[in-house]
């Protein structure tokens, strides 16, 4: 019975039997399952058992956190189960379906936006620093200047920065969302750039002029084909369309590929399903998408300044983080600027300007502070801090893409704690009246646009958004075991930099114990190397050693040492470097590298450093002997070092990990 025999089979069954595992793997410290019913799974029972460490739950895995030995564990969980191995793809798509259909769909929507993180933060962080140069007018000496008018260099910075802002949001996103969509589909990458250039091109008329177009700018945005007339939209910084556009490309493409012969693909499926795509994108879906527009920017109006406004606090309040994910958020610019016009008659000064854009900062603090509580559960994992405190910045600076898209969205609950949060906050700020005196920089300086009769009520406000979305988040987060994740995650980035550090790998190697002795690597019966039938391995052409036909299929750790050789692609051999510099070869069956990995399951890396008895490699011992193999083990001296006197013992009956098959002086 193995280390962990008890306890794996004590999981099987709290897991709810290998009836409910539809797939399991395992990566550096956890076992990853996906469960027919997750709900069948005893949470408490398994953590309690000794050798976990903790669980949770994500993307419809349910995760057991076992540590480094998880290796172990895993084969000894296999074995008992019977379970099918799996890879972690397989248990992604199997774990696919725990999630409902909104956890499924903001989980596609994520996966899209994933390749595009890196340019929405900084993005998010440029145009954050350009609201507080040029949409902040508290400076000078009379406090009603901004910092680019006040200075020709921060104009010209102001100006240059706007570069890289509208190259990320108006013309990025659209782009960006075609080309991940159509990567992920399988379609051509290249027809997807040029499909979401199609959205953005010069020749429309800009997203942002739309709501306030007159009748001569669309004398000029217009196709006429002389049956019908088309307004020439551009969709900058919008997702819907361009989502909806990239789906229907790729369903074309995929069309014309099927019923075309291969002589004449390259011809006419990227012509057709291009042209078609385009088509549908300005014809049939960018309409529809702005017809949503033109709903939300009326109900908006109807709801910010009829009887029920508290009741509208609350809804726009949570959902204008949606409306940022469909791109139709700009759409509340020109109700802000038609309620400043409308308001700006009144005879009390506190009425002036617009209640709406207060509760659009408030949803950006509120989506901020759901990252900074993210940024505290992950305070171990640097890979994710790398994403997070900058999300968190641009976030608090008035801009949310890199917090929503980067963050908030991949957990999914972030998202949603954010938007109670900001519910609440707007409850507040339309029960107190909050106006703003103009659309300004969103975010904690959005304070600085609020009228100064309501700075009072607004900074409450902004309390309620930083710290019910924090505390929310947090306590989730905490629930669902996002700490102890990143926890494990910070051990497994610390040991890859250990790993990849050559003072810290030889520092590891030369404390490494070396007792004379190199064990067997398997169980089975020892035998001399001049009696394998293979003449390289016979004739000691390799070195010398011992051969050993095996009675398992695992092969373990035979000293400690230093992984200097894995085969990873083929799996049928490892090398192990010790302290003294002594070499030894691990080599199972013969003739097993045709056979391409199929069978064989490394547990280490090139690298890495193991201990006596460590899991290197499990090999299927039916799958060689249909592959025609002989399945012996060979443990050969590739290099000597220090070693003297070296001594074989070449027959026998051995223990993995415990007989001794060679001594050295």
């Amino acid at each position: 019975m193995g280390k962990y025999a008890e306890d794996a089979a004590q999981l099987l069954k709290l897991v709810g039997d290998k009836e409910n595992i539809v797939a399991v793997t395992h990566c550096m410290t956890r076992m990853r399952f996906a469960l027919a019913d997750p709900a069948k799974a005893d949470v408490k029972a398994i953590e309690a058992l000794k050798s976990v460490k903790g669980s949770f739950t994500q993307a419809g895995q349910f995760q057991v956190i076992i540590g480094n030995d998880v290796a172990d564990f895993y084969d000894e969980f296999v074995a008992i189960s019977g379970a099918p191995e799996a890879s972690k793809a397989d248990v992604k798509a199997a774990a696919a379906g725990n999630q409902n259909k909104l956890q499924q769909v903001m989980g596609a929507i994520a996966e899209v936006f994933a390749p595009l993180i890196p340019a929405i933060i900084t993005g998010g962080l440029i145009l954050g620093f350009r609201n507080v140069l040029g949409d902040m007018p508290y400076f000078g000496p009379d406090g009603t200047q901004t910092l680019a008018s006040m200075s020709q260099f921060w104009t010209g910075v102001y100006s240059f920065l706007w570069l890289i802002g509208e190259a990320v949001f108006h013309v990025g996103i659209p782009v960006g969302i075609c080309w991940s969509i159509t990567k992920k589909m399988g379609g051509t990458p290249m027809l997807g750039i040029v499909l979401g250039l199609t959205l953005v091109s010069g020749q429309l008329m800009n997203a942002y002029a739309v709501p306030t177009a007159t009748a001569a700018d669309w004398a000029t945005h217009t196709w006429d084909f002389g049956i019908a007339q088309v307004h020439m939209i551009g969709y900058q910084a919008q997702v819907i369309p361009a989502i909806l556009a990239a789906i229907v490309f790729n369903y074309l493409e995929r069309f014309f590929k099927k019923i075309t012969p291969s002589i004449v693909q390259m011809i006419v499926v990227p012509f057709c399903s291009l042209l078609l795509g385009t088509m549908a994108a300005h014809f049939v879906l960018g309409p529809i998408g702005w017809a949503i527009g033109t709903w939300v920017g009326n109900v908006v109006m109807a709801g910010v300044t009829g009887g029920f406004r508290v009741i509208f606090g609350a809804i726009f309040g949570g959902l204008y983080a949606p409306l940022v994910i469909t791109g139709l958020h700009h759409m509340t610019n020109a109700v802000d600027l038609q309620l400043i016009a409308n308001n700006e008659t009144l005879a009390n000064p506190a009425l002036h300007g617009t209640p709406l854009w207060p509760m659009i900062a408030l949803s950006n603090i509120a989506q901020g502070s759901a990252v900074l509580a993210m940024i505290i559960l992950q305070k171990h994992d640097d890979n994710a801090q790398q994403v997070n405190i900058p999300a968190c910045l641009s976030c608090y600076l008035g801009v949310t893409e890199p917090a929503i898209f980067g963050v908030n969205l991949k957990y999914e609950f972030p998202f949603f704690c954010a938007m109670i949060g900001s519910s609440l906050a707007g409850i507040l700020c339309t029960a107190f009246g909050v106006h703003a005196n103009a659309i300004g920089v969103g975010g904690l300086p959005g304070i600085l646009s609020i009228n100064s009769a309501y700075f009072v009520q607004f900074a409450i406000c902004m309390l309620v958004a930083l710290v019910v979305p924090f505390v929310l988040t947090f306590l989730v987060g905490k629930r669902k075991g996002i700490d102890k994740q990143a926890e494990m995650a910070g051990r497994e980035q610390a040991a890859a930099l250990d790993a990849a550090d050559p003072d810290k790998v030889e520092a590891k190697i030369a404390s490494l114990t070396i007792d004379g002795t190199v064990r067997a690597a398997v169980s089975g019966t020892v035998k001399p190397l001049a009696d394998v039938n293979d003449g390289v391995f016979s004739s000691g052409m390799m070195g010398q050693g011992i051969a050993i036909d095996p009675t398992e299929g695992q092969v373990l750790a035979p000293c400690e040492g230093e992984v200097a050789v894995m085969m990873k692609e083929s799996g049928h051999a490892v090398g192990l470097r010790m302290a003294n510099g002594m070499e030894v070869l691990i080599h199972i069956g013969l003739d097993t590298v045709d056979m391409q990995g199929d069978g064989f399951t490394c547990h280490v890396n090139q690298g890495d450093v193991v201990h006596l008895g460590d899991p290197l490699i499990t090999f299927d011992r039916a799958k060689i002997a249909a592959a025609g193999h002989p399945d012996t083990v060979m443990e050969i001296i590739t290099e000597q070092g220090e070693a003297k006197d070296v001594k074989l013992v070449e027959t026998g009956t051995a223990k993995a990990a415990e007989t001794t098959v060679i001594t050295f002086a």
